[in-house]
Parts: structure tokens; C-alpha cells; sequence
């Protein structure tokens, strides 16, 4: 398996890091389940491409993926069929509208939760193919397991969700010292999600932001906030991105917001794209 690894990073060093050229890598988690996480990935990416970008979200939860169901698509293959060997990346990308499309994952595979280095390989060579987007979203796990840290380390930026409760502040601040343990110079940004107004928001984001300050010695950016709001639920229950159902919601509004924010942030030049992304996910042990 090392030959193998091995092979792949040297096919890295002969891709000339093109994929910085328009694909910036951004991995969205959380500390726990529930937060709102796939349905603002979605949603952002909608926006995005309703921008002119190509955007393509990879739903990385391998044990529990539901970008699909939020979607209403029903998928005849899935990520499950790649790591089986049976279908290409190609096969399973599913184009939802105009500039935007999916990559659905694999529910109930309990093996994929950690996956193993022969299926990572696989993995990431397949990713190749998704270097004509801009934007390449992907929709991680919740909490702390090895495929999340790594994908949050290989990529430009991490977005990190958290809600008001005290348990989803507790486990964002935990996602955010197992990261750090890996890589200090990642780029953290987080979203506080279901805020009953600005205040709260404002409490909560204060309150993670310096406690890592001040037992992690790490910034963290703040991005912004979602209200909560009945159309959300409405938009779930409907299978219908919120960006259809009511983009003029006050949740809908807070989501321009963050992708406008989005769209300005400043690309971290240091990184090199997919090739970074892939020599990253193949490094970690």
C-alpha cells in the first residue's frame, strides 16, 4: 500500500498545482449532529453558483450522508460505488441547477466512518476530476474522527457550525482543540446557527472565539450568523433549498450575507489547491 501512496504523491508533484487556479477548498463541520450543517453547505452552494461560480458540494459524511434527501434526488449511485471500485468519481456527480452540482454520500456504511488508507487513495485520486469548479464544498462529519481533522486541515478554509445550546458550544470549542493539535496555521471561520437575534449570535460567537484565544492561543473568524426561522424547517421538510423556498427569509437574508463574506475573503495563497488538499488527506496517519 505504501508503493501505492507513494505513486499517487508522485503524480501530485507532476500536477503543477492548476487547482489553485479556480478551485478553493472549503470544509464545513461541526462538533455535533444537528446544528444545521448540510443544510447551510447547500445552501451556500446554491448561492455561490446563482454568483456565476462552479461549485460542487461533496456530502464527506460517510457514515450518515443526507445532502441528497435535502435535495429531493435520489441518487443510483453514490460515493459507496467509488470506494467499491465499481463506479468513476464522473459517474456519481449529480448536476442539481446551473453551476451547481452534488456528490452523494454513502448512509449506514458504518466502515467508511474511518476510512481505511487504500480507500483514502482512492479518494482523493478520484477528486481530480473536480478542478474545473471554483468552489468545492465539502460537507464533513460531525464531531472529531479522523476523516473530519483531515479534511478540515487540507483545506483553504474550515467553517465550523455551531448553535446557541451549550452542548454545541462545548463541542465546537472541543473540534476546535482537536484541530488544533494537528495544525495551528488552519484557517478557522464560525457560523453560529438558529440565532434567536443579533445579541445571541454575538454571545456565543464572543464567548468561542476568546476562549480559544485564551486556552489555544488561536483566532478564529468570525463569518456570521443565521436566525432561527420557521422557513427553514418549512424548506427541510419540503426537500426544497432554502435559497428556493424563501431566499427573503431572515434566515435566507443571513445566508447572502455569509456567502457575500464568503466571496471576499482574502484566498490563502499559501495553500495549493487540490494537490494540497490531496497530499494532505493521503499524509494523515
Amino acid at each position: 500500500m505504501g508503493d501505492q501512496a507513494e505513486k499517487l504523491r508522485e503524480a501530485f508533484q507532476e500536477y503543477n498545482g492548476s487547482g489553485r487556479k479556480g478551485t478553493y477548498i472549503i470544509t464545513v463541520a461541526s462538533g455535533k449532529g444537528g446544528v444545521g450543517k448540510s443544510t447551510l453547505t447547500v445552501n451556500m452552494g446554491l448561492l455561490l453558483s446563482r454568483k456565476g461560480k462552479k461549485v460542487t458540494v461533496v456530502d464527506a459524511d460517510f457514515g450518515l450522508a443526507n445532502v441528497n434527501v435535502m435535495l429531493g434526488v435520489l441518487p443510483k449511485y453514490t460515493l459507496y460505488h467509488v470506494f467499491k471500485g465499481e463506479k468513476n468519481l464522473s459517474d456519481v456527480i449529480l448536476n442539481i441547477d446551473l453551476n451547481f452540482n452534488i456528490i452523494a454520500g454513502a448512509s449506514g456504511f458504518t466502515h467508511l466512518v474511518n476510512l481505511s488508507e487504500k480507500d483514502r487513495i482512492k479518494f482523493v485520486d478520484q477528486l481530480e476530476q473536480l478542478n474545473h469548479n471554483d468552489f468545492l464544498l465539502i460537507d464533513a462529519g460531525a464531531g472529531i474522527s479522523k476523516n473530519v481533522l483531515t479534511m478540515m486541515q487540507a483545506a483553504h478554509e474550515s467553517f465550523i457550525v455551531t448553535t446557541p445550546e451549550p452542548t454545541a458550544i462545548a463541542d465546537a470549542y472541543g473540534i476546535i482543540k482537536a484541530i488544533i493539535s494537528y495544525d495551528r496555521d488552519i484557517r478557522l471561520n464560525l457560523i453560529v446557527n438558529k440565532a434567536r437575534d443579533f445579541s445571541e449570535a454575538r454571545n456565543v460567537s464572543q464567548r468561542i472565539i476568546n476562549i480559544a484565544e485564551q486556552f489555544l492561543n488561536v483566532h478564529i473568524n468570525y463569518l456570521g450568523f443565521i436566525f432561527e426561522d420557521a422557513a427553514v424547517g418549512k424548506s427541510i421538510r419540503l426537500q426544497e433549498p432554502l435559497v428556493y423556498h424563501d431566499p427573503k427569509s431572515k434566515a435566507g437574508l443571513c445566508l447572502e450575507n455569509i456567502v457575500n463574506r464568503i466571496l471576499n475573503i482574502e484566498p490563502d495563497r499559501k495553500q495549493g489547491g487540490l494537490r494540497n488538499f490531496f497530499q494532505k488527506f493521503l499524509s494523515m496517519n
